[in-house]
């Protein structure tokens, strides 16, 4: 760790920006399996459950994991050493903040980070640490027939009202974090150029809008019918 923390702020950014990327193209897949928690097809549960039986027990998807555990801890780690180490380096708070260069949601990555991570927590405590027989499956009037039905699962936490309005407010902040993220983590890999740069960041405004709104139309299907 002490050998980490000597990397260059580039060097970081750049480590932080990678792990950021895969990430995102993990969220893209997510969402894709998880559409299916909804009727947009007639034999949508069984495609999920298909989904998530493939998912869960195909070798390579479970060295995938790894990555995809590995590169959470990464990205957050690196942001938070980040943070600190800007802070760091302006103890002194200037009486007038000078943000205005700064994107509204780029003011605020560290606090919407946060706030993920501990979304990111509860979402393993409800899935996968279930499966894994650490915490008991989330209960309601669906009955969980064993630890990889996740289809129950999510069927008793959205019908709960509650979790489906929080859920909704963390995948608002998410898309705020992933809005400033997208575009600057081409900035980070060095693919920042004047001619491209404007539609890298349509493309991230596309992205945080859609992806965002997509995991929304699962807990306010159930918010509507439940």
């Amino acid at each position: 760790m002490s050998k980490f923390l000597r990397f260059s702020s580039l060097t970081k950014k750049f480590i932080m920006a990678f792990a950021g990327a895969f990430l995102m193209v993990f969220l893209v897949v997510h969402l894709g399996i998880n559409l299916f928690i909804i009727p947009i097809t007639a034999n949508h549960k069984d495609i999920f459950r298909e989904a998530v039986y493939f998912m869960t027990t195909n070798p390579l998807i479970k060295v995938m994991e790894i990555f995809l555990f590995g590169g959470f801890i990464i990205h957050i780690i690196v942001g938070v050493i980040l943070q600190i180490q800007n802070w760091m380096a302006r103890p002194v708070r200037y009486k007038k903040e000078g943000w205005s260069h700064l994107s509204f949601f780029s003011k605020f990555m560290i606090h919407t980070g946060v706030v993920i991570g501990v979304f990111l927590v509860i979402h393993l405590m409800n899935f996968y640490l279930v499966k894994a027989g650490i915490t008991e499956a989330p209960t309601g009037t669906a009955r969980v027939t064993d630890d990889h039905d996740f289809y129950s699962m999510a069927f008793n936490l959205f019908t709960n009202k509650f979790y489906s309005v929080g859920y909704i407010v963390l995948i608002v902040l998410l898309g705020f974090h992933l809005n400033h993220a997208f575009q600057s983590a081409f900035q980070s890999l060095g693919l920042d150029h004047s001619k491209y740069t404007p539609f890298i960041k349509a493309v991230g405004d596309f992205y945080s809008i859609v992806i965002p709104l997509g995991f929304c139309l699962i807990p306010l299907y159930f918010l509507i019918y439940y």
